[in-house]
């Protein structure tokens, strides 16, 4: 902080001055010898007016938050992290400028903020700081390492140690390397002084990034007290119901110092460690268990599911292995698949057919399936058999079948007249065969069926492998295996073969049929029958028809398998398919890489139990969504999120690398999957030359269309002239985000956690408060209301419907402007209080409470919580701003009771109006027809009645989240007044547990 404090008085730096006008000027910035003034050359002004005296400066505010800022041409060429203003004078002016690195403003805004608590004590303060709680702490650890007297030092390998069980991630090499550079300089070479363990130390073991972080929410600037902390962690964790008892709790918990324990202090180093631990992981804890509802049909669920599970090579010479089983079963997959075929000892084997691919015994494949289906997650497991064998060794399949997973296979038929399959909380502990059945006039032991056959098509792709192989046949043959499959169409391969009554019966709710199309899907498919889809034709369905394709698979299972052209075990992209609705997209676990990482991240957000509800709108009976779309979702509001990368931690050497060293330049991908709408990436600078604490202090802004099929990708790499080398990733659903500072564990391209290898970041969610489940709430979007845009109803051609439909524009409407008013009252007054889009009212209220000090520290504005919606209240004559901030403050008010006192009537009159269409739901063909309305306008009328049931529906839930999101902000002003000082109440006032809706 010294070094910090004398930059500013003595060098200055160069800052771009930003003027209401657009006009950029470049002038050289200093603070006068006396720590009195803040002030800049070269000026037109005269020298005496060409500077702020730290006096006047009522607060410094980070990022472009000011009307100067946001109305200047130039906005979006300046970077969110390098802008920075200084709030000054009586009438809140503004000085409005822009660094020319994040570290350079982080400096300038931590140095002036220092300098305005302690003023011209600041530099007595650190002249005394020796002894400061850090440095005693230190002090105490230097000497429980010296055997006798402190002074005499202590051995290497201690002080090594000491650093090591600080910073773990820091190799003993690099310490002792540095131990020996300060030891050059004395002639000391056997043990370290004190004085050289302590410069190690903040070498090592200070985080730059962590202390300007403590400085902003600490109100002494060397620790954070229990009050400090609770307002980071209800502000910025956003953590609920926080008292200073939970607070000292994780002090207690965090602070390494005795003496900060006894006093409820937590130092840098316990705030670096309670910003590294658990608690502060990226990943919502909750998810960690089951969390969705488990009592919906399976298909409306996404299942884990592997490809050709027995191999864990590639899908032609690789090696196969029960351990492929294990492997997948303990990682949550929920349906994998068998293949068998005829073996030589008149007993079934697993293999790929016309492969190189050694096989294995039945047996002991399902021998490891019944030991492990229910390890990680106790929801039903399918298998899929692909059944080759004689109607002999069918035989013997049943026997092995009952025998070994006998008490878990599930054998009861469909129930007649069945509309849905079972949910997966009704097939606990259950296998579930998929496989081809045998209709019930089907006489004898057995008969013929079709089956769609994937090994057929790999036979065919082998085809030009075959000749330069040696006979692949020939090869296979003499490892015990023989075929029955018989060329087909590689689109849709499908082969006759006699089918087993006794293994017919033992497939009860996943029988395999073949796809004709969506029309005869629709007309005679039963929810119990299934269809496999070769990835191509998935792909081409998804993009033709990809209405079509997510309302076949509300009632009804789709797996999709890899195109047999993959040889080498690559994956496709599941989320092609996901936002299809595809429920079942087999994946090779065997591979490492993007899809993989997507596939595992997605299935963590449910206990990592298999299944993962679908959104809504791909569940509703009634609903329009369409997978190509390239905009907002009908009926879900967009959200925004912002992720700021601010550093990384003991990034390891990419494995492999070659010319550069141990020398590290990474930089970091923030990749955004899911609907063609959202797939975007950004990526930060290079940091060169530094993989244990580069620091990036970059932001990006996301606009996320449909948040519950979003994932988060960070991907760190090493910029190389000869190629960027891949350091390590870390993937996440938005659903399981928590926002504030937050710590990324990083992965290798196997999947494992990369020892201590770190990224550090700030992630925020519009209208979101971290834990638990989020509503889809929607953008603060300023905008004026005859400028608003409202979602349209669409016109059917049918009288009647669209009668009943146009009912409803003018509570659409209203609802509309409900919504839009106190959103867009919000978003006015979170500019005024000069914090971001993303930041809470809690956020918003905590900056305003640090520039509304009057005369003798009194403020001039205090919030009367004795009301439901507490009042901002003027004490004394305002200057103009904080006139503004008070009459805004009272516009969202006033929008936030009309949402509270309206929005119920309103959404009873549209559910109303959308029971009243759903009548002519049944009969809609017919009345289309009655019409006049043949061919394409009837699916077109089908089409908009889909999307018009989901509008009203969507928008009455978007003003039911409109009243959850007013309690929310209310609640947050109410806590935040508490916390800043910012109530005229004395005692008796308590934190907020709910508001009243009225």
């Amino acid at each position: 902080m010294a070094l910090l404090l004398s930059c500013f008085q003595v060098e200055g730096s160069e800052l771009k001055k930003i003027r209401p006008n657009s006009r950029v000027y470049h002038r050289y910035y200093l603070l006068d010898a006396g720590l009195q003034a803040l002030c800049w050359e070269p000026s037109k002004k005269e020298s005496d007016k060409a500077r702020i005296f730290l006096d006047s400066i009522r607060e410094v505010r980070t990022g472009r938050n000011t009307e100067t800022f946001r109305t200047s041409g130039v906005y979006e060429q300046i970077s969110e992290d390098c802008a920075f203003s200084i709030i000054f004078g009586d009438v809140y002016e503004s000085l409005d400028l822009v660094a020319n690195s994040a570290e350079v403003a982080n400096i300038w805004v931590t140095g002036l903020r220092y300098l305005l608590q302690y003023g011209k004590h600041a530099l007595d303060m650190l002249a005394n700081s020796q002894d400061s709680l850090r440095l005693r702490w230190l002090e105490q650890l230097f000497s429980s390492a010296a055997r006798f007297d402190p002074e005499e030092g202590i051995p290497l390998h201690s002080a090594v140690k000491l650093i090591r069980g600080v910073n773990p991630g820091v190799s003993t090499d690099k310490v002792e390397r540095r131990f020996k550079e300060l030891q050059r300089k004395t002639e000391r070479k056997e043990r370290i002084s004190k004085k050289e363990f302590t410069e190690v130390f903040h070498d090592f073991c200070t985080r730059p990034e962590i202390y300007f972080l403590l400085v902003q929410f600490s109100s002494n600037k060397e620790y954070l007290d229990a009050k400090d902390l609770m307002r980071f962690l209800e502000a910025e964790q956003g953590m609920a119901q926080v008292s200073e008892e939970t607070s000292l709790k994780f002090i207690q918990t965090h602070e390494p110092s005795e003496e900060g324990r006894q006093q409820g202090h937590l130092s840098l180093d316990g705030f670096t460690s309670y910003l590294t631990s658990g608690e502060c992981h990226l990943f919502d804890r909750e998810h960690d268990r089951v969390c969705q509802d488990m009592s919906q049909p399976l298909s409306h669920y996404y299942i884990n599911s592997s490809h050709n599970t027995y191999l864990i090579e590639d899908q032609f010479r690789g090696p196969s292995d029960v351990s492929g089983y294990i492997r997948a079963l303990k990682m949550g997959c929920r349906c994998v698949e068998v293949d068998v075929w005829d073996g030589a000892d008149e007993e079934p084997i697993v293999c790929t057919g016309r492969t190189l691919s050694p096989p294995l015994a039945l047996r002991s494949v399902l021998e490891a399936i019944g030991r492990f289906a229910f390890v990680a997650s106790e929801y039903p497991v399918i298998v899929c058999l692909e059944n080759h064998c004689s109607l002999q060794q069918q035989k013997v399949l049943v026997q092995l079948l009952t025998r070994i997973l006998g008490e878990w296979l599930y054998r009861n038929p469909p129930e007649e007249g069945a509309t849905y399959l079972p949910s997966p909380h009704d097939l606990k502990h259950r296998i579930l065969l998929k496989g081809k059945s045998l209709g019930p006039s089907t006489d004898g032991e057995g008969g013929e069926v079709s089956e769609e056959d994937e090994g057929a098509e790999m036979c065919q792709k082998m085809k030009a492998v075959k000749s330069s192989s040696g006979g692949i046949e020939k090869d296979a043959v003499q490892k015990g295996v023989s075929f029955t499959a018989q060329s087909s169409p590689s689109h849709l391969a499908c082969k006759p073969f006699l089918l087993f009554r006794g293994l017919s019966d033992l497939v009860t709710l996943c029988h395999s049929v073949c796809f004709i199309d969506f029309q005869t899907s629709s007309k005679s498919q039963n929810p119990w029958e299934m269809c496999s889809f070769h990835e191509s034709v998935a792909l081409g369905l998804a993009s033709e028809s990809p209405g079509d394709y997510v309302n076949h698979n509300k009632r009804f299972l789709s797996r999709v398998y890899p195109n047999p052209m993959r040889i080498d075990s690559s994956n496709m992209n599941p989320q092609d398919l996901w936002k299809c609705g595809c429920q079942i997209v087999s994946m090779n676990f065997q591979t490492a890489g993007l899809m993989m990482d997507l596939n595992t991240a997605w299935f963590r957000q449910n206990g990592n139990c298999g299944y993962v509800l679908r959104p809504a709108i791909m569940r509703q009976e009634v609903s329009y969504f369409s997978a190509d779309t390239k905009g907002s979702v009908p009926g879900v509001s967009p959200q925004l999120l912002h992720v700021k990368v601010i550093s990384g931690q003991n990034l390891p050497k990419p494995k492999g690398s070659g010319a550069k060293g141990n020398v590290v330049d990474p930089y970091v991908y923030v990749e955004i999957h899911g609907i063609p709408a959202d797939c975007t990436e950004r990526r930060t600078r290079t940091v060169t030359q530094n993989g244990d604490n580069p620091i990036f202090d970059e932001s990006f802004e996301f606009q996320i269309n449909l948040p519950e099929l979003a994932m988060v990708r960070f991907v760190v790499l090493d910029d190389d002239f000869i190629g960027d080398e891949f350091i390590g990733q870390y993937t996440i659903p938005l659903e399981c985000l928590q926002p504030g500072y937050r710590h990324v564990p990083l992965q290798c391209l196997t999947g494992e956690d990369l020892p201590h290898a770190k990224l550090f970041v700030h992630v925020a969610l519009t209208n979101r408060r971290g834990g638990g489940k989020p509503h889809k709430r929607g953008l603060s979007v300023r905008k004026a209301r005859r400028g608003r845009e409202y979602t349209a109803l669409r016109n059917l051609g049918v009288r009647a419907v669209d009668e009943v439909f146009k009912m409803a524009t003018p509570f659409l409407r209203e609802a509309t402007d409900l919504r839009g008013n106190m959103q867009n009252s919000v978003a006015v007054f979170k500019e005024l209080c000069g914090v971001s889009a993303v930041a809470n009212l809690m956020q918003c209220v905590l900056a305003l409470s640090s520039s509304v000090s009057g005369p003798e520290g009194t403020s001039l504005l205090l919030f009367n919580l004795k009301d439901s919606y507490p009042i901002l209240e003027p004490q004394g004559l305002l200057p103009d701003v904080l006139r503004r901030v008070v009459a805004t403050y009272e516009t969202m008010v006033d929008a936030s009771k009309a949402v509270m006192e309206l929005s119920d009537g309103i959404y009873d009159k549209i559910l109303h109006i959308q029971a009243m269409a759903m009548e002519f739901h049944e009969n809609l063909q017919t009345q289309a027809m009655k019409e006049g309305l043949k061919g394409p306008k009837i699916s077109r009328a089908l089409e908009s009645f889909s999307w018009n049931i989901t509008i009203l529906k969507g928008q009455a839930d978007l003003l039911q989240r409109a009243k959850a999101e007013v309690l929310e902000n209310m609640k947050q002003v109410h806590d935040a007044a508490l916390t800043g000082n910012l109530t005229k109440e004395g005692e008796g006032v308590r934190r907020c547990t709910s508001v009243p809706e009225k």
